[in-house]
């Protein structure tokens, strides 16, 4: 049977392409000779399972441990009821043990034990008639909640100075959230308590990370190998640059192509086609780019994304637990400066939080097509700019990311009005005051000449209290169009201010020249 490029579920090196698992977590058997307790985690859809079951395979299989992993999603729906989440937790190690492990490792009948001792009596039972060291994979920990995480922490401490005769030699507990995560999910709050939680015995935290271009030419390579279809040097490029080596996505897009697509074995992968599967995924919002998006109405969530697709700066915090959550969830990238983790991301949560606005505008998107298939920019500028005069003042104060709402407002009229046919790149940054996007619109000519317009737009706010952002907007547009090799750019300004002019009176489009000699079409809001 081919093996195919996997979206659903852990991987399987019969049926699946994949990295192998255990160079992802190279680390991890150092840590397990060190009779460690450590903390796995990584966003969902990272290849975390995968990996987390090789490695206990591959330690059982030498011969030296008794390895085990299993999961503790099952005693999420116990909250706060510790004597159930044990009693989950205890019947999943008994069938995983079944599964995996030879009859002379596998776990004797639970004890009795008193009322919030019944997981470390069991697994104290378990490593005294183990004739091997146990290791245990704690996956989904962060399933557990209130009361029943509490309970299961600390007893897992409480095991630790017994190890290895009397209790585990390593425990690996493994989820989205690094430990410091676990005491909001066990009701707690962060800048009032102490410690890191009360897995305090934890030696280190690894972060499982994406894919490296080479993972990613590898993973391509081995399709490659098996089928004979190539992928393009730029495609490979490419499929880097759109997923930031987020496992999910780099395999989802190489399936869009090659499944649903169904691009013959034939014909080589490009640049094209993986801009077309990208855009197939995000308007078909994939289960795991919908379980992002519903992320993006939570508070904590809200108070990161919305100054980040604003251009504007983080508030200060004694603690930046917000930061890491939302770095926990893929959200933003693996390391500062902050940034949302990559294209794709970039793409959904701006469609998302601008989905109302595209729904709104009333603007037929083959109006914007001039007789020769290339897009009429111009007059999607003179139209939005009407339309921002009648419903903009309305839109920016709706409270819901309302820092970024002029540039979302935009960013949806020119999805609507581009509507499949182009494509819009988009660049945000904290700090940096702006938003850019660039306007991508392949066509054919009556004659059969193929072209790609593009346009770059930059947007920026003028708030209360602060001066003309004109001039440092032209500055940085120059910057903006060197990049691309533009020799044009449009500035939006959105004026902000509580002493700003009727907005009827303000919005209008005018012309100027960049620092640079540029010609730049200006438009104010």
């Amino acid at each position: 049977m081919a093996r195919r490029f996997n979206t659903a579920g852990p991987c399987d090196p019969v049926r699946h392409h994949m990295i192998p698992a255990l160079s992802r977590l190279p680390q991890a058997p150092g840590l397990v000779a060190q009779e460690a307790f450590f903390v796995v985690h990584a966003p969902r859809q990272t290849g975390k399972t995968t990996a987390l079951r090789a490695l206990a395979h591959e330690l059982t299989a030498q011969g030296w441990y008794a390895a085990l992993h299993f999961s503790c999603e099952t005693a999420e729906a116990a909250g706060d009821d510790y004597e159930a989440a044990a009693r989950d937790i205890l019947f999943q190690i008994k069938v995983r043990a079944e599964d995996n492990l030879p009859v002379e490792l596998r776990p004797p009948a639970w004890p009795a034990a008193p009322e919030g001792s019944q997981l470390s009596a069991a697994l104290r039972a378990w490593a005294q008639t183990c004739p091997r060291p146990l290791v245990l994979f704690f996956d989904e920990i962060d399933a557990v909640r209130g009361q029943g995480l509490i309970s299961v922490l600390r007893q897992l401490r409480a095991g630790f100075p017994d190890r290895p005769r009397d209790f585990p030699a390593s425990v690996v507990l493994c989820g989205l959230r690094d430990v410091r995560g676990y005491k909001a999910l066990a009701g707690g709050d962060p800048p009032r308590l102490g410690t890191a939680s009360p897995f305090n015995v934890k030696v280190t935290s690894l972060r499982l990370g994406d894919f490296s271009p080479d993972e990613v030419t590898e993973l391509y390579g081995q399709h490659t190998a098996e089928t004979g279809q190539e992928f393009t040097p730029a495609a490979l490029a490419r499929a880097y640059e759109l997923t930031g080596g987020q496992p999910w996505l780099v395999n989802a897009l190489a399936r869009e192509v090659v499944e649903e697509i169904a691009v013959p074995a034939s014909e080589k992968i490009t640049v094209r086609l993986l801009d077309e599967a990208k855009e197939r995924l995000i308007l078909a919002r994939a289960t795991h780019l919908d379980s992002l998006a519903s992320k993006l109405v939570e508070p904590r969530v809200q108070r990161i994304l919305s100054p980040v697709l604003a251009g504007g700066s983080l508030p200060l915090e004694p603690y930046d637990d917000d930061v890491a959550y939302v770095r926990d969830l893929g959200l933003i990238a693996s390391s500062p400066p902050v940034r949302i983790a990559n294209p794709i991301y970039r793409e959904v949560i701006a469609r998302v939080l601008s989905s109302s606005i595209q729904e709104s505008v009333a603007a037929n998107p083959r109006s914007f097509i001039r007789p020769d298939n290339s897009f009429d920019f111009p007059k999607v500028l003179a139209e939005f700019t009407d339309w921002w005069r009648e419903n903009g003042e309305f839109l920016t104060r709706r409270g819901y990311y309302d820092e970024a709402a002029p540039q979302l407002i935009f960013m949806g009229y020119l999805q609507r009005v581009v509507n499949g046919g182009g494509y819009v790149d988009r660049e945000f940054a904290v700090g940096s005051g702006r938003v850019d996007l660039h306007v991508r619109w392949p066509y054919t000519t009556p004659a059969g000449e193929q072209h790609e317009q593009r346009e770059a737009v930059e947007l920026k706010v003028w708030r209360q209290g602060r001066g003309n952002p004109l001039k440092a907007g032209l500055k940085q547009l120059d910057h903006y169009l060197d990049r691309l090799h533009l020799s044009t750019g449009t500035l939006i300004i959105f004026d902000q201010r509580s002493t700003a002019p009727p907005i009827d009176e303000r919005t209008t489009i005018t012309t100027t020249t960049s620092p640079a000699g540029h010609p730049i079409t200006l438009v104010n809001g």
